[in-house]
């Protein structure tokens, strides 16, 4: 044979094993991790009485969510607002010097102030079942015509209550 046959045989052998060769693989595994931490989330809409005559009581409600990691249990609190007396809760506005009197409760019946549990005041709370699940407080709050039979100016009236969810 010569050697122009020859090097064709070996390169086609050469190209023969390479098509059947086969290629190595090596593997390796990895960890992914999380880490869920105890949190609570709360949000609260406003609680709007509407508009007061001062001839009748006026009631009005109001749905705290909060959300929790599963098996948190949690407390909410509800501070004292402007007036710095959860016992007495006033709604302030800037036309009048005479504040309207009012307060939340836990219940319908208008018997238990919501606080911080202290001074005769009570609480809500629950345990979390999951940050999508979604449990809810309803604050019930009263102005009573009799707490505001004073010189109360027309106008817009305001307080600011901080709810805190504590777990």
């Amino acid at each position: 044979m010569n050697r122009k046959n020859v090097a064709l045989l070996t390169a086609g052998i050469a190209l023969a094993l390479a098509g059947t060769a086969q290629a190595a693989t090596r593997t390796s595994t990895f960890n992914v991790t999380a880490t869920v931490n105890t949190n609570c989330v709360i949000t609260t809409p406003d609680l709007d009485f509407g508009t007061f005559d001062g001839l009748a009581d006026t009631s009005s409600t109001s749905t705290i969510t909060v959300r929790c990691s599963n098996g948190t249990p949690y407390t909410v609190d509800l501070s004292a607002g402007l007036s710095g007396n959860v016992a007495d809760r006033t709604m302030t506005s800037g036309s009048s010097a005479v504040p309207l009197r009012y307060n939340l409760y836990t219940n319908a019946a208008h018997t238990q102030i919501w606080g911080n549990g202290q001074d005769s005041t009570f609480r809500a709370s629950g345990t979390g079942a999951g940050m999508g699940t979604a449990r809810t407080h309803t604050v019930y709050g009263f102005l009573a015509a009799l707490d505001n039979q004073g010189e109360v100016d027309a106008g817009s009236y305001l307080d600011v209550i901080t709810a805190t969810v504590t777990y």
